[in-house]
């Protein structure tokens, strides 16, 4: 699965020691999103995209590449080469364009103090990451999209393998302390984010 095209320039930091940044991803006419946690310095890359190698390196040694599905492989095997790491994916994914160095399952701590939380709808082997420490961070993959100056909605369900099963995981993320939700597509939400989970459901509840 090849990269973007498109290199970010710059990452911002969403709350102290958790960043971003986005490129419009010409694979999928879409936005697409990547994350890194940073505590002493030590980086971990979240589903990476092709950030520029400046603002890289600011922020940090990259020590761990964790992915939360086959789907977000992206930039993660050439991390892997440049910088000598680990690349960490959940087990059962499907084969992907290399080989990862450790296999993570529902539950399991990873680097970063990620802790991985299985979402399956888009797929069964999909993961979110929850960072439970203060404030509380959710990296929410593919269950949902946040599209600029758009309301918090599904992935569109032709998307996901099963649909049903994508809002009961969504609704399991109700029951997670985070101030902060993060998306694969999309601006975070720092506001509430369990209200605009509640919001979400509703809606697509009524459509139903």
């Amino acid at each position: 699965m090849s990269e973007p095209k498109t290199i970010a320039q710059t990452a911002e930091e969403i709350v102290p020691g958790v960043w971003r940044w986005s490129v419009h991803d010409d694979r999928i006419d879409f936005e697409s999103d990547a994350h890194a946690v940073v505590e002493g310095g030590r980086v971990v890359l979240i589903d990476p995209l092709p950030l520029a190698d400046a603002a890289l390196k600011r922020l940090g040694t990259v020590e761990a590449i964790c992915l939360t599905a086959k789907c977000h492989q992206r930039s993660s095997w050439r991390y892997r080469k440049q910088f000598g790491l680990k690349v960490y994916a959940p087990e059962g994914v499907r084969p992907m364009d290399e080989e990862p160095d450790v296999l993570y399952r529902a539950g399991d701590q990873l680097p970063g103090g990620l802790q991985a939380i299985h979402t399956p709808g888009p797929e069964n082997v999909h993961f979110a990451f929850w960072l439970a420490r203060e404030p509380g961070v959710l990296f929410c993959p593919d269950l949902l999209m946040h599209g600029e100056g758009k309301e918090l909605d599904f992935v569109p369900a032709e998307f996901h393998d099963d649909p049903e099963t994508a809002r009961a995981s969504v609704q399991g993320l109700l029951d997670l302390r985070f101030s902060v939700l993060c998306f694969n597509h999309g601006a975070p939400i720092t506001n509430n984010p369990h209200a605009a989970l509640r919001k979400v459901l509703r809606k697509d509840a009524k459509g139903a």
